[in-house]
């Protein structure tokens, strides 16, 4: 359940969300979306409260990635991808060459045009993931670059290896710089959120804790009380920053003094 909760997502750029489990997150996307109402309050998209745009139009306008996807039936991955032309169809639901032709484009854009012929269960949680989110960029208007077009994406890199974790990081941020995308990711990884958002929000039970640019809001101090662990930000010599979990808090020097307790960095 959320509290108070007021944001503005800026066009452009990428906004990560993160909090513990139950702090909220998966309610703020849902309603951000216009997937979920709000009891109080209400959402604006480019201006406009989101539960009066019809639904067609917001769809051209406004795609989700989920952290997971289990279809029913055994689709090829340009099917998969097809999906995501559902809001441009005619009357009688049959795609075309423009949608085929958008469809192409948007597996090219993240480099699964090679897979188009693949069954989709036969891929790699990678090739998934990539292929997911062309779909979603097959929602889009071509050209309306005039209009606000948002992705939102939910752990975008859960249960990814650390090559697909990167690979998906590169591919939102030629998204938000190379397409003018306007990107929202939840995600619990530190390290992804330091590398790829230009702005962080936190979350703890329900209350936006800090909101800001990631290197105003990623701190050891706000990581502290939002997760009651010690994080020690480590600048490298080649100006790179790493975002290093130590201890959990009141155990410090005990867990610290010993290898074997001392928690992992996650991605440098």
């Amino acid at each position: 359940m959320l509290h108070g909760v007021s944001l503005h997502i800026a066009r452009g750029g990428i906004t990560g969300v993160l909090g513990p489990n139950g702090s909220g997150k998966t309610t703020l996307l849902r309603i951000l979306s216009g997937a979920l109402a709000p009891s109080t309050g209400t959402v604006h998209f480019d201006g406009a409260p989101i539960d009066a745009l019809p639904k067609r139009q917001l769809a051209r306008r406004l795609a989700v990635v989920p952290q997971e996807i289990h279809p029913v039936f055994d689709y090829t991955v340009l099917d998969l991808a097809l999906m995501g032309r559902y809001a441009h169809l005619g009357p009688f639901g049959f795609e075309t060459a423009v949608d085929l032709l958008a469809v192409r484009r948007a597996l090219a854009a993240t480099g699964t045009a090679d897979l188009e012929c693949r069954h989709f269960d036969t891929l790699s949680g990678g090739e998934k993931q990539r292929v997911v989110i062309a779909s979603a960029l097959a929602q889009f208007e071509e050209d309306t670059h005039a209009e606000s077009r948002l992705l939102i994406l939910d752990e975008p890199t859960a249960a990814l290896d650390l090559h697909y974790q990167i690979e998906v990081a590169q591919l939102l941020r030629r998204l938000a710089d190379g397409r003018g995308l306007t990107l929202l990711v939840t995600t619990h990884d530190l390290q992804f959120a330091w590398q790829v958002c230009d702005r962080v929000v936190l979350l703890q039970e329900g209350r936006v804790l800090a909101d800001g640019p990631t290197e105003e809001t990623l701190t050891p101090e706000h990581l502290h009380t939002l997760y009651g662990v010690h994080v020690d930000r480590m600048t490298h010599r080649d100006g790179t920053v790493s975002l290093v979990p130590t201890s959990l808090v009141g155990d410090r020097s005990r867990r610290t003094s010993s290898p074997e307790a001392t928690l992992p960095g996650v991605l440098r």
